[in-house]
Parts: C-alpha cells; sequence; structure tokens
C-alpha cells in the first residue's frame, strides 16, 4: 500500500514585494530629487513670472420705495399707474444682463485700453478675453435672488475696480434713460387720448348749439306767426316736468314768446366759445396740466441700491502661488517615482536576459 504525499505547486507570483520596491526607490533617491525639483521650479517660475490677476466685485440690491419717488408725482392725478421699485429694478437687471451694454462697454471701454497695451490682437479674441474678464452674477438665487454683482477682472487692481463701478453706472444710466422713455411715452399716450376725448366733447358741443338754434329758429317762426312775443305758460300752471321739457325744449318751445326765444337765439348764435358749458372739459384740461408737468427725469431718483462699491484688490485671485507649489511638488515627486520605477524594470529586465 503506497502514501501520496502532495506534491507543492510552484509557479510565478503577481505579489509587489514592499522591501523590494522601497529598496529600489531609495537607490534612485537622487533621481526622485532632480526630478521633484525639476518641476518644482518649473511650476515656481510659472507662479511667480505668470501675470497677476486682480478681482473686483459690486455688489446690487433693488432700490427703496423713497429712492423712486421722484417717478410717481403727479401720475396717480394724471391718471398713470405709479412705477413700483421692483418693476424699475426690473428694467435695470434686465439692462445689467444686456449683452447690447457689453458689446457698448467692449467698444468704448476694454477695446481702446487692451489695444494700446496688448497691440494688434484679434478682436475677437479680445472679445472672448473680455467675456471672460466682466461677469454678472446673481451669488444666492436661492435665499437672495434680487441681489446681483458685477465681477472685473484685470492685471491692473485700480482698473478692473474702475471698470466694475463704471459698467454698473452706464447700466445705471441706460436704466434711467428707459425710464425716461417710458414716462415720456406715457405721457404722450395719455395726452392724446385726452386731447381726442376733448375734441369730441367740442365737436358734441358744437352739434348741440346748433340743434338747439334750429329748434330756436323753428319755435320763433311759429311764435312770430301766432302772434306770441311774450310767454303764455308760468311755471305755476305747469302741472308736471313732463309739461316743462315740452315748454323749454319741445313742441311748446314757441309759447315761451319771440321775444325770449329770439334772446336766446342771438345769444347761441354770437357764441365764440362753447367750453364754459361743456361738462367734464375742466377736469380733463386739468388732467392735461398734470401731465405737462410730470417730469420724465426726475432729480434725486435711483434705480438700484449699492450694497457695496468694487475696491482695488490687494491680493490677486489668480495664480494661487501656494496651490501651484504644492501641485508641483506632489506631481513631481509622483513623476519621480515613475522614472525610478521604469529604470528599475528594465535593470532587472536586463539582468534576466544575460
Amino acid at each position: 500500500m503506497s502514501i501520496n504525499t502532495p506534491t507543492p505547486v510552484t509557479g510565478n507570483s503577481d505579489e509587489i514585494d514592499l522591501f523590494e520596491l522601497a529598496q529600489n526607490l531609495w537607490q534612485h533617491k537622487a533621481l526622485i530629487s532632480v526630478v521633484t525639483l525639476a518641476v518644482t521650479a518649473i511650476a515656481a517660475g510659472y507662479a511667480f513670472l505668470s501675470t497677476p490677476v486682480y478681482e473686483s466685485k459690486t455688489s446690487i440690491l433693488p432700490p427703496r420705495s423713497a429712492d423712486i419717488a421722484g417717478y410717481n408725482l403727479g401720475r396717480s392725478e394724471a391718471g398713470l399707474t405709479e412705477f413700483t421699485a421692483v418693476s424699475v429694478y426690473s428694467i435695470f437687471t434686465q439692462n445689467l444682463r444686456s449683452d447690447g451694454l457689453r458689446r457698448e462697454f467692449f467698444e468704448q471701454v476694454y477695446l481702446p485700453a487692451e489695444t494700446t497695451s496688448q497691440g494688434e490682437k484679434a478682436k475677437d479674441e479680445l472679445r472672448e478675453s473680455f467675456n471672460k474678464k466682466l461677469s454678472v452674477t446673481n451669488p444666492d438665487v436661492k435665499n437672495s435672488p434680487e441681489r446681483f454683482a458685477v465681477l472685473v477682472q484685470s492685471a491692473d487692481p485700480s482698473r478692473a475696480a474702475e471698470w466694475a463701478n463704471l459698467y454698473v453706472e452706464r447700466v445705471a444710466n441706460k436704466t434711467r434713460k428707459d425710464m425716461a422713455d417710458t414716462v415720456a411715452t406715457e405721457i404722450s399716450t395719455r395726452v392724446r387720448s385726452i386731447q381726442s376725448r376733448i375734441a369730441v366733447l367740442r365737436d358734441n358741443a358744437k352739434k348741440l348749439r346748433e340743434d338747439r338754434i334750429a329748434r330756436l329758429s323753428e319755435a320763433l317762426k311759429v311764435a312770430d306767426k301766432v302772434g306770441l312775443q311774450a310767454p303764455q305758460v308760468k311755471a305755476s300752471r305747469i302741472s308736471s316736468d313732463g309739461e316743462l321739457e315740452q315748454f323749454v325744449d319741445g313742441n311748446l318751445m314757441y309759447m315761451r314768446g319771440a321775444k325770449a326765444i329770439r334772446a336766446e337765439l342771438d345769444v347761441l348764435q354770437n357764441r365764440k366759445n362753447d367750453d364754459p358749458f361743456i361738462v367734464g372739459l375742466r377736469e380733463l384740461e386739468n388732467q392735461l396740466d398734470f401731465l405737462a408737468k410730470v417730469s420724465v427725469s426726475p432729480d434725486g431718483v435711483a434705480v438700484f441700491t449699492l450694497d457695496s462699491a468694487a475696491e482695488a484688490a490687494e491680493n490677486p485671485i489668480k495664480p494661487k502661488k501656494a496651490l501651484i507649489l504644492a501641485l508641483g511638488l506632489v506631481l513631481g515627486g509622483m513623476l519621480g517615482v515613475f522614472i525610478a520605477l521604469i529604470r528599475s524594470m528594465l535593470a532587472k529586465r536586463r539582468e534576466l536576459t544575460v
């Protein structure tokens, strides 16, 4: 009877010998140090030699009701809807994000300055750079959706602050102009409407006067033919309002007598102006007077509240020197270790082939 003894299985192992790996790296410590120092030096050169970029920010909030009170002077008396702080600020924020204003600022402010400092760069390239350097943001949409910020980046901290404030002021000027145009359009529309109503009232008054003259002329003919020179009906004899109406304006008008009819007819025919007899005319004229006094560009109004003006930054936002040096050190070390491992593998392969 034989005993079967298990035969150990032998083969190649894929496990990494950490001690051997550490020993190989230690043997190449000079190489790793040189590579690490070289990459760190390159990172330091970039960090300290690249042009620093500064950022300035202007923070903006809606105007107060008192800030826009000038726009509402005389509007209620003139029958116009009053403006609210929300409606005025809405126009301001639309202009704040307007592509037209950005293009105007680029053409008139940014392009002349950058063309002088950077030479004849392509305009499209400068425009792309400008769009990155000037931004309008809503920092906290969830908690403060009405707050906006204008951020400007530049190699010159004073210029960044100046441009941020200048852009906001240009937006404010454009908004005030839009408000003036809106007020002027509303006033013009309202004036034309009132003038049309007045013209209708005057035309109607003229027709009513002509109708009255026609009725009086017929009544005078009747009174002359029947020989009535004085009224034949006394107020005490009139039994009802209907009979009185017929006596004054209706079929019995001739009974007032030719003398009274002729006197009224003479007055109506010689009347030059019907305005004093038009009901509601003076009220419409008062509205026109109010509209004429409404200022389209009142003083002391503000279309936004400046929460904080832009100031020249003391520290650049980039390059971040500490971060770049740390990354250079880490990447340099990793690259040195990688090169050392490659050299160890190649050396080991050569030993096996000898």
